[in-house]
Order: structure tokens, then sequence, then C-alpha cells
């Protein structure tokens, strides 16, 4: 596997000077579905940039509840917070979607960040995206109908995979969303019997994307023009 075959869209687009640094350093592991990345409070010893997998970053209350904060895919990084000014998280990541990743060691993805070259550029713009997405799942969960958030989640994840197809149960759906599983099962009941998906043992496959983007709210819309704004060769097809 290699940057011609499969890329995370962040690293693909690297000068080649840069690409040439970090690649030796660069290894494909596999993504599990419910592996968990790190724990909140972990001290980080790699990033990961997903291939063709997504990770959720979830936020953890004191009594085990979860709700997910944002999905990184293959336009982004998990692992923020090593350039950000900590080594420690205050949440946990989670394979959402199986696949691969490259990891690289912390240590050498900070030495080319301080370079403050094209990754460390990329890296900032990416963040500030990912913040975008953090607010407005935040602002969408309090605001908006399960049906409404549904569909903004199934969008994300669509940007984020090579097909229309996500491998997932309703029961971690709803842990994603923080809500009640009866409440995913109904609002999934509507968008099938409505023809814009299909749900068949744990995989749900979108049968009309631009009907599906009329039935989310704008929450989607808002945090796809800022990645396409702040990071418009990443997003790109």
């Amino acid at each position: 596997m290699s940057f011609q075959t499969q890329k995370n869209r962040l690293l693909a687009c690297l000068p080649d000077a840069e690409h040439r640094r970090l690649s030796p350093h660069l290894e494909v592991v596999t993504m599990q579905l419910g592996q968990v990345v790190y724990e909140a409070g972990d001290i980080l010893q790699y990033a990961y940039f997903p291939i063709d997998c997504i990770v959720s970053l979830l936020y953890v209350m004191s009594d085990g509840d979860s709700a997910e904060t944002a999905m990184v895919g293959n336009e982004g990084i998990v692992g923020i917070s090593l350039f950000m000014g900590g080594e420690a998280t205050t949440g946990r990541a989670v394979v959402q979607s199986d696949g691969h990743a490259f990891r690289l060691e912390a240590s050498i993805l900070m030495q080319e960040f301080k370079l403050s070259g094209a990754l460390q550029h990329l890296l900032l713009r990416y963040t500030q995206a990912l913040l975008t997405q953090t607010t407005q799942t935040a602002a969408c969960n309090k605001h908006h109908s399960i049906p409404q958030q549904l569909c903004r989640w199934l969008l994300l994840g669509l940007d984020r995979l090579p097909d229309n197809k996500l491998m997932m149960t309703q029961g971690l759906i709803a842990n994603m969303l923080g809500v009640r599983r009866e409440g995913v099962t109904d609002a999934a009941g509507t968008l099938q019997a409505a023809g814009l998906i299909n749900y068949d043992q744990g995989t749900m496959t979108v049968l009309d994307r631009p009907r599906l983007e009329l039935e989310a709210c704008e929450c989607y819309s808002v945090v796809k023009r800022e990645f396409d704004r702040l990071l418009p060769n990443v997003t790109a097809s």
C-alpha cells in the first residue's frame, strides 16, 4: 500500500521534499471496528492519518456515557493534541469504520511540524476546520431532531469513505449521537421508508444522497463549507 494506491488526502498535499522525509516513517496499520485508538488522559505516542477508515472523537462523561464531537477520515489526522500544546488528550478516539491508516511516531511528527513548512500549515488549517465540526456538532445535538442529526452524521461519513455504505449498528450510531437507540431506529426507519437509505444487518447504504442533503439541517453544509474553504486541495475528490 502506498501514496499512489490509497491516500490520506492531507499527506497527499505535501510537497515532494516533505513527502520524502516522512515516507520512511509512515507505517500502514489495520484499524479495527470498535478499536480504541486512545483514551482520555493518554500520552500520545503516535499520530494516525486515516486512509480508508473513520475514527470518532468522543467526549466521555464520568458515568460512562459518551457522545461524538467529531469524526476524522482520509481528510485528516487523529492526534492534534500533539502539536496543539499538549501530549495528553481529554477525550476518547474509537474506530467507527474499519480500514487502514498511516501511523507516525509523535516525535517524528513534531520534528517535521517545528520546521514550519507545509505540514505545519496544513495541520493548523485542518485543526481550525475540525474545531468548526466540533462546535457545529454541539449545536446540532442541542437544537436539531434525531433524523436531522442522523442525516448530518451519514453525510459526513460518506465524505470520508470511498462508497455509499457505512458498516454500523444502530446501537453504535446512538452512542455516537448521544441519543437513545430507539430514536435512531425510528429515524432510520423514516429515512428508509422514504427511499433515502437502506439498512440491513449492520450496513447502512445511502440510496439518494441529494435528498438526504435536503433532509439534513444546515450543520452539514456549514462544516463542509469550512473544510472546503480551509483545505480546498485536501477535500477535493
